[in-house]
């Protein structure tokens, strides 16, 4: 399947994007994880069947702009750029498909204007780690003084990508070599005696502020499409063992899991993945 290249422009920054697919097929917007970029779908949109996925390169991820000044990234600012957006491409209604980082904004964005979204299909994310609202001051303060730390590091400098590559399959995450190679093609700059990683360093500092437990349900609870969750063995529910506790509160989140790791849609195990969204997206009012 030929792979497009889109641009968009949202209060001045150019947002880069990947889209698969027939523009007159269903809509799907898909959001990626932390550090990753819009190549974290280049095995998975290929395998899902009459949808057009349109796949971003997130604020300071990939080939997309840097966000202006010195704060950190909050991810209640990228749903104001997922419905821009999707304003840009004509879209009134449309799916989200969302993985780790990706998946939480897009529960975010499906809360905030649910009349907008037609499915949400999660892969790996839904919550934020859990915070209590009596740890809000020392965050702001790790905020403040990441952003601090981040400014006075110094990029890391590959001679060339395949050690990139390399470094990358090795990350907190390990990846196949196929996997990392989409993401580290997609995430590089060239500069003076190599290549440096696009990303924004300041993706790296805390937030300001996390959003409380509750918050989130109040989120989750104006939710009006169906919502498919895919859970990785060796994913969350591995890292954080009371994930899956946290998410069968949600009685309207339909929950499937399967074996793998966190990145479970860009490796072998995608096919399983696909078998899953496959007919969630096909069911249309």
């Amino acid at each position: 399947m030929q792979v497009q290249e889109l641009t968009f422009n949202v209060d001045g920054l150019q947002f880069a994007a990947q889209a698969w697919g027939n523009p007159e097929h269903f809509p799907v917007l898909a959001l990626h994880g932390w550090l990753d970029n819009s190549a974290s779908f280049f095995a998975l949109a290929p395998l899902l069947n009459n949808v057009y996925i349109v796949a971003l390169d997130m604020a300071g991820h990939g080939q997309t702009s840097h966000r202006l000044g010195s704060f950190p990234y909050n991810i209640w600012e990228d749903v104001a750029e997922i419905f821009s957006i999707a304003d840009q491409l004509g879209w009134k209604k449309f799916a989200l498909l969302g993985h780790s980082r990706g998946a939480i904004i897009a529960t975010l964005a499906a809360g905030t204007f649910p009349e907008r979204i037609s499915h949400l299909g999660l892969i790996e994310g839904i919550l934020p780690e859990p915070t209590r609202s009596e740890d809000t001051p020392e965050q702001l303060a790790r905020s403040i003084e990441g952003v601090k730390a981040q400014s006075a590091k110094t990029l890391s400098l590959y001679p060339d990508i395949s050690t990139a590559i390399k470094a990358r399959e090795r990350g907190m995450f390990p990846l196949s070599f196929a996997a990392a190679k989409a993401l580290t093609e997609r995430g590089m700059k060239r500069v003076d005696g190599g290549y440096h990683w696009s990303t924004d360093q300041r993706l790296l500092v805390p937030s300001a502020v996390k959003l409380l437990p509750e918050q989130m349900t109040a989120f989750i609870a104006r939710i009006r499409c169906p919502i498919s969750l895919v859970l990785a063995n060796d994913g969350m529910p591995k890292l954080f063992p009371k994930y899956s506790d946290s998410i069968d509160a949600y009685s309207q989140v339909v929950v499937t899991r399967m074996p793998g790791g966190h990145h479970l849609h860009m490796e072998r195990e995608v096919t399983n993945v696909a078998a899953v969204l496959n007919p969630f997206f096909s069911k249309r009012d």
